[in-house]
């Protein structure tokens, strides 16, 4: 396996590990992952730099951990590499600059917390935060149909082709997925790509003004044109991914010994790896 392809397989395995709450802040804590994926921040390889700043946005998502990454060093410096090269693609600045505002701003939320409480409890519906971010904006969907790892996998590879979708999560339990997009994407595109698997049916799930929930079903002969993303390189097949197996994956994330386990290897790895 070549140096480029562990890269890949250890970002992908440190991002699906950061998806879990419960593996956030061992990982930030952990000597070797946080340093490692600042190094991955200035990978050659596109794919790369997505998808760990698709791990460090998931660890931004645990407040305790702001500060920590914050002042880690080289952090702030490599998002704002990646913000200002001229050959990232345009989703992936906008994620780093989101992320970048969240660690900036990490300061602040102490002296903020009383006021913030109640909006707190709010904002943990969405995935992402910084809804009031005019270039960008969230979608929860309602994706019936969504029961297993395969079913996962076809909508995740419909998201991924939509230019515009900079990441999502999936709540399994619920059949939904959080969607952060480019604000001048239409949810209705989402809908067309999920829809058009055959075998997923999303609906958009939107707040009443009573704080209720209402599911609004996307129009079947809505001409929605998506277009497809270049910018960023397919995803490697997850076919080993701990995310895919549920019960595997809570089996990592509880157990503390086989967690720490593997971010061993995972830092042995970086540190092999610091010259590409």
């Amino acid at each position: 396996m070549s140096a480029e392809m562990d890269a890949l397989t250890v970002v992908n395995q440190l991002r699906d590990l950061a998806a879990d709450p419960l593996n956030r802040r061992a990982i930030v804590e952990d000597q070797g992952c946080l340093p490692g994926l600042i190094l991955f921040l200035d990978h050659p390889n596109p794919q790369v730099v997505y998808s760990a700043l698709l791990a460090v946005r998931y660890l931004a998502e645990c407040r305790a951990n702001r500060e920590k990454m914050k002042g880690e060093l080289g952090m702030m410096l490599s998002l704002q590499n990646v913000m200002q090269k001229s050959t990232s693609p345009g989703e992936t600045k906008l994620l780093a600059s989101e992320i970048y505002e969240i660690l900036q701003s990490a300061g602040k939320e102490e002296a903020e917390k009383a006021e913030a409480a109640a909006a707190s409890c709010r904002r943990k519906a969405h995935f992402f935060l910084g809804s009031n971010n005019k270039r960008a904006k969230t979608v929860v969907l309602h994706i019936d149909g969504l029961d297993d790892s395969t079913r996962r996998s076809l909508c995740e590879e419909a998201l991924l082709k939509i230019r515009g979708v900079i990441s999502f999560t999936f709540q399994m339990a619920v059949k939904r997925c959080v969607v952060r997009i480019r604000s001048d994407l239409k949810a209705e595109a989402l809908g067309t790509a999920i829809n058009s698997t055959k075998v997923l049916m999303a609906q958009q799930v939107v707040k009443t003004e009573d704080g209720g929930e209402l599911m609004v079903p996307f129009q079947e002969d809505s001409a929605v044109v998506v277009e497809e993303n270049t910018d960023i390189p397919d995803y490697l097949p997850e076919d080993e991914s701990p995310s895919q197996e549920q019960d595997k994956a809570v089996t990592r994330v509880g157990s503390i010994t086989d967690g720490m386990g593997w971010l061993s290897t995972a830092a042995n790895f970086l540190s092999r790896s610091f010259y590409w």
